[in-house]
């Protein structure tokens, strides 16, 4: 069997107040194939950026990897010198952000940035590079590429700013491009639009994309496996079908109970079924499992210790005392 593009191995990090030190990623691992769409979900606050910042070596203090390996196609990330790894970053290694228009320069056109990338990395020059740009603006349908490549951030709407991100991120033909809530600012109807961009340049591109998200709805239009995390932790994993059809953790259970539904088995739903409680603090966790406050399975021998993982089968793990 090939070996994963990616490979994350107990990837802890930290984040030191004058509190003492917030455990915002504690000891997660997960691999992502080539040409695979991984889609990562939970709350707010569950490490999901603070996973992918690292991967790419992109932690501002306070923030520091304590602990762990990043393995992208065999070598470690975290070994690299910082010379090395710009050569990763957006060249083999890509990243969308969640709000375009903070992440785009306002006094700069939108094709002198995309262009501004192929020329560092590639070696283009401005006029090759900006020939490229209505090429990369084509690929993700922006309409007019020629004429675009002249607007300014603000002249665009959210999903065209997205879409220029989009193309920024591909510009360099990257093994693995992470999307850091791709549509959270769109309408439904773009949403729908940019995920099946996304899915279409995996395709077209061979690419592997790590999707990050609060919306199960997303990851199952486009993934192929889910990660499902909790205050720093994973929880489960599963390829998408299995993780609909079978949840296992009580966590997972919930986030599938709150999806709105017009009808459960021939009956319209009167109520949206919510999770109690709230995420704990993460510089004040329990000793054991971190949802115990909110499960509504909870056993006292949840308090002792973190549950270790269990496979269900190759492809399915779970931590929690119910699957022992």
């Amino acid at each position: 069997m090939n070996e994963p593009l990616l490979q994350v191995r107990d990837l802890k990090v930290q984040f030191w107040t004058e509190d003492g030190a917030v455990r915002a990623v504690d000891g997660v691992s997960f691999n992502i194939r080539s040409g695979e769409i991984l889609g990562m979900v939970g709350e707010s606050g569950c490490g999901k950026s603070v996973t992918a910042l690292s991967i790419l070596r992109l932690l501002a203090p306070p923030g520091k990897i304590v602990e762990g390996e990043i393995l992208f196609r065999g070598k470690n990330l975290l070994r690299l010198s910082e010379r090395e790894m710009q050569h990763v970053r957006g060249n083999q290694i890509s990243m969308i952000f969640q709000e375009p228009m903070t992440s785009l320069n306002p006094v700069m056109t939108v094709g002198d940035q995309v262009a501004e990338s192929l020329i560092l990395h590639k070696r283009l020059g401005r006029k090759e590079a900006l020939s490229e740009t209505i090429r990369l603006f084509q690929a993700v349908r922006i309409p007019d590429a020629e004429t675009r490549i002249k607007d300014y951030p603000h002249q665009m709407s959210g999903g065209m700013r997205q879409r220029v991100m989009i193309s920024m991120a591909i510009a360099c033909h990257p093994a693995l491009l992470i999307a850091d809530e791709p549509t959270t600012a769109l309408d439904v109807t773009i949403q729908a639009q940019i995920l099946e961009l996304l899915n279409h340049l995996r395709i077209e591109y061979g690419l592997s994309i790590l999707l990050i998200t609060h919306a199960l709805g997303v990851v199952a239009e486009t993934a192929d496996r889910v990660l499902v995390m909790y205050a720093g932790k994973v929880v489960e994993e599963a390829p998408v079908l299995e993780i609909f059809e079978r949840p296992c953790h009580p966590y997972t259970v919930g986030l599938l109970d709150s999806i709105p539904k017009i009808e459960i088995d021939g009956e319209k739903r009167k109520h949206l079924k919510a999770i109690d409680g709230s995420v704990p603090d993460l510089l004040k966790l329990p000793p054991g499992c971190s949802f115990y406050d909110r499960c509504s399975e909870r056993m006292d021998r949840c308090l002792e210790s973190f549950p270790d993982t269990v496979w269900i089968n190759p492809e399915h793990r779970v931590s929690c005392y119910k699957f022992e």
